[in-house]
């Protein structure tokens, strides 16, 4: 009986023993005894044996190199590499700015080699320069660097409140230069534990710390200015909303604050009443929906800043995909703070013929000695109805009304990633995208688009450059914009948007007749243009972008793409639930090819018209067809109340009776 005992001792013994080994072999931790750090940090020990099915991918995204869980347990969507791509190039040159301000030069893989083919120099004089800065320098008074995957002491820290794997503060590690730390926060136990061991896989753990807490609390406690991040990095699972306002308070003097939306169906006006309660602002639909959502998102973000005599400079907004990615810096200082409400506006949109106005909430004037005045703004900008077409007049907003972007920071990071084009697997997108935003003018809110402006009064489509081409020979400016492929953003007023388009009516003429009295077409159509628009082709009429033929607007990256299902402790089980919902609703609005017969015999399940109405005399036994045993029976028991199918032929002598059998 002791012998027993012994050995079922043992073998529990063993087995606890081996469950552990395996749970840090799987962390990739040195063995030490339950209750370490990582029970501190509240991760606790993976010692639970995973179910079989639960399998995990490997994913290669720039140099780093994480697993995932197949199922739907952690949040990833390899459709955002994009915006991975974009961010670790802004921040690339944030810290290039930063710490060239304290004498500290970066090193970029593959960036010097590019700057010497460039400046294609030889070697001896290369050696030559290298002799002559070596013999200004005094011996201990050699450039400081900071190079990839190197701690900087005084570098970049930077807080990824909601990392899910951690994809994102790994690759901020291994290809970002002038970093002193990287926070890698979330709530999940289960993507902290998975965020370990990337980590671990990736050899960043000198520079990248896994944190599990509420994003909220974690940044509410680095309120304090020797505590506050140099960047945060918001990418939540629909809107940041949460998390703005601890946000603008734990970013550091100066900082960089970058915040995705996914949300875009609330942020384009599907959702006005939802869009307020989140951001502050009132959203309509527009076409120039994309661009009004980045405007609102910023309005929000400098909202919340004023609270606490902070603001917000835009350096880079990007609409792309199905989500919309602003970067801005945020400073303090009350005089600034009082200058924010000048930079909101009202938008008032026609619903006739898209016309837009804006009516900024404050004006700033000139005051003796220097200072500036500001006051409330005058307005309406519009009258009751639309001077064009004679319609309403919707009202949106406040949303940001300044530019969006800062030209010489876009300008730098363009130059970058087009110096080292191989650094990312996006680089050509990026070079598209930003090249456009450099193009775009900045000072010119929200756009028209060609097709708003054709379908409004019923007309053939004028070509980009030809509409290009009319305002610039007008003396107008005009641009494209990264947000939408066919738009026209322009700082011509809507008066001469219109006059344009009607004298491009009037030689591609519309039937009048066809229109009504009272829609927007015939209205506009009906006054005489003031401006004779000429439509011959400039040459600058062609964006230099467009000429190059870069990718400026991305098509669909993969089947099926778009905002992924929410990650869900149930994992695969959650995910194949979705998979099944997706296929059910797929293609709901189209109508699906079906046979003659087959539709025939499944209209005769129907009651007919007069059955809904609870007139039929068939009563519950009427169906679509009316179906009996003869055509002269069944003419006598529906001669006019229920219409028979085309298609129905007379039954056989064979048939069954009883309503719905042919």
């Amino acid at each position: 009986m002791s012998r027993t005992r012994i050995v079922l001792w043992l073998s529990l013994t063993l087995r606890s023993a081996r469950i552990l080994c395996r749970a840090q072999f799987m962390d990739g931790q040195p063995q030490t005894p339950p209750g370490s750090a990582a029970m501190e940090n509240g991760t606790g020990p993976c010692g639970e044996e995973r179910p079989p099915e639960a399998q995990e991918t490997m994913v290669t995204e720039g140099t780093a190199k994480i697993a995932f869980p197949s199922a739907n347990e952690v949040f990833y969507n390899p459709v955002q590499e994009f915006n991975r791509d974009l961010t670790c190039a802004v921040i690339t040159e944030f810290a290039r700015i930063q710490l060239g301000a304290k004498g500290i030069q970066i090193k970029v893989p593959g960036e010097k080699d590019m700057q010497k083919v460039v400046v294609d120099l030889s070697e001896q004089e290369e050696d030559k320069a290298e002799l002559k800065e070596g013999a200004k320098l005094a011996p201990g008074d050699h450039p400081r660097t900071a190079a990839v995957g190197e701690i900087c002491e005084e570098g970049l820290r930077i807080l990824e409140g909601l990392a899910a794997s951690g994809l994102r503060s790994i690759r901020f590690a291994r290809e970002v230069p002038g970093l002193r730390c990287v926070v890698a926060n979330d709530a999940s136990a289960r993507a902290v534990d998975l965020m370990h061991r990337n980590v671990q896989l990736n050899d960043v753990a000198h520079l990248v710390q896994p944190s599990q807490a509420d994003a909220r609390m974690l940044m509410y406690q680095h309120q304090r200015v020797s505590d506050r991040f140099d960047v945060i990095d918001l990418d939540p699972y629909g809107s940041p909303a949460p998390f703005l306002d601890s946000a603008v308070q734990a970013v550091s003097e100066g900082g960089l604050l970058c915040v995705t939306c996914t949300d875009m169906a609330v942020l384009a006006g599907n959702s006005g009443e939802t869009c307020y309660s989140k951001y502050g602002a009132m959203a309509v639909k527009s076409r120039a929906c994309h661009e009004m959502a980045l405007r609102i998102v910023l309005h929000s973000l400098d909202l919340r800043a004023n609270c606490y005599q902070r603001f917000v400079v835009p350096v880079l907004s990007v609409s792309a995909d199905f989500y919309v990615r602003v970067f801005v810096r945020v400073f303090t200082g009350q005089a600034k703070v009082k200058a924010s409400a000048s930079k909101q506006a009202l938008v008032f949109q026609c619903v006739g013929c898209g016309a837009f106005h804006l009516q900024h909430l404050s004006k700033a004037s000139g005051a003796p000695g220097g200072r500036v005045k500001f006051s409330a703004a005058c307005g309406p900008p519009v009258g009751p109805e639309c001077e064009h077409c004679g319609q309403r007049h919707q009202l949106s907003g406040p949303l940001w009304a300044e530019p969006i972007h800062d030209l010489d920071f876009v300008g730098r990071v363009l130059a970058a990633v087009s110096a080292s084009p191989g650094r990312f697997r996006t680089s050509e997108r990026i070079r598209g995208v930003l090249s456009v935003i450099t193009e775009e003018l900045p000072d010119v809110p929200l756009y028209y688009t060609l097709d708003q402006l054709s379908s409004t009064i019923h007309c053939n489509t004028p070509s980009l450059l030809q509409l290009r081409s009319a305002l610039l020979h007008a003396g107008f400016r005009v641009s494209l914009s990264h947000a939408c492929k066919n738009a026209v953003k322009t700082d011509a007023p809507s008066s001469a948007i219109w006059d344009i388009m009607r004298c491009w009516e009037k030689e591609n003429p519309v039937k009048r007749e066809r229109l009504s009295e009272t829609s927007p077409a015939f209205r506009i159509l009906g006054v005489e243009p003031r401006l004779q628009a000429n439509f011959t082709i400039r040459d600058d009429a062609n964006p230099s972008s467009r000429q190059r033929g870069l990718r400026r607007f991305q098509a669909n990256p993969e089947a099926n793409w778009g905002p992924r299902p929410r990650a869900r402790p149930g994992g695969k089980a959650a995910g194949k639930a979705m998979e099944e919902r997706c296929k059910l609703f797929q293609n709901k609005r189209k109508e699906l090819a079906e046979d003659p017969d087959q539709r025939a015999a499944r209209l005769k399940t129907f009651p007919c018209k007069r059955f809904r109405e609870g007139t039929c005399e068939r009563g519950d036994q009427c169906c679509y067809s009316h179906s009996t045993l003869t055509p002269k029976a069944t003419a006598e028991a529906a001669p006019t109340n229920c219409p028979q199918t085309p298609n129905q032929s007379p039954p056989g002598p064979g048939a069954a009776a009883g309503p719905g059998v042919d």
